[in-house]
């Protein structure tokens, strides 16, 4: 005979009217980008690779300057970018905190910096969201100031200004996916504004990518990134990511 559990009336009272838990909304920076990992945290991809399309504009809005690029990624903290034809051996490496320029195959310049847009983009979702946050905060921007706001139609939170504010360095997510959409932020000149776009997302296995990147300065479209041939969670070599073999390491794309 099957035996059945006996519940007190008055649990399973409580079991019937209890309302669904919320998910805590975030309120500040620190809980948005842990909110943002742990939506993704386990699925997230962990290499990409892309061909993009780069287009710099006249400020008459006309074509001035189109190159095709090559990029591949190890989420989080590196990227890679192949400027123009495989044995010209342009281009650059973003590893964790440092930048490094190449020319011809040869190192030309190395600096102390990092990507935001890797870190916004991708890494916050692979990484602890304590770090994220410290890298951010070293970056300039402030975590204490939130707000809520919508953007192409969608609503999105803001970190880093208070409302009406589209001086000071910003991120902005959308508010259901969690995905980062926008950075505001000074030229590396400081003598403008760049108003930085995530368009276009498409679902990838494990996660989502921006297949358009725009830059915007002065209300007018400067620069377009157009991603195609992507690829997710493929086994790339690690010394892709090394400037000691970045004339030799074989390209994936070759």
């Amino acid at each position: 005979m099957r035996r059945f559990a006996f519940i007190p009336a008055l649990a399973l009272a409580n079991l019937v009217v209890a309302a669904p838990v919320r998910a805590q909304l975030p309120s500040d920076g620190p809980q948005l980008i842990a909110a943002m990992h742990d939506r993704y945290a386990d699925t997230w991809y962990r290499t990409l690779t892309f061909t993009q399309k780069s287009t710099w504009f006249a400020a008459d809005g006309a074509e001035a300057r189109v190159q095709t690029w090559h990029e591949a990624a190890s989420i989080p903290g590196k990227l890679r970018i192949d400027m123009g034809e495989a044995a010209a051996r342009d281009g650059m490496l973003y590893v964790g905190d440092s930048t490094y320029l190449f020319k011809g195959g040869k190192l030309t310049g190395a600096a102390a910096e990092r990507n935001p847009l890797m870190i916004l983009g991708f890494d916050v979702y692979r990484q602890a969201p304590t770090h994220t946050a410290d890298v951010l905060g070293h970056e300039g921007i402030d975590l204490t100031k939130f707000h809520r706001d919508t953007f192409q139609g969608r609503p999105v939170y803001v970190v880093g200004a208070a409302p009406g504010d589209t001086a000071s360095k910003q991120f902005w997510v959308d508010a259901e996916r969690l995905l980062f959409v926008r950075l505001i932020q000074p030229n590396p000149r400081g003598t403008a504004t760049q108003d930085i776009r995530f368009n276009r997302y498409v679902s990838r296995p494990g996660g989502w990518l921006a297949e358009q990147v725009q830059v915007w300065s002065g209300g007018k479209l400067a620069y377009q990134e157009d991603y195609t041939d992507v690829r997710v969670n493929d086994s790339l070599d690690p010394q892709l990511w090394s400037p000691a073999a970045w004339a030799t390491v074989p390209l994936w794309w070759k």
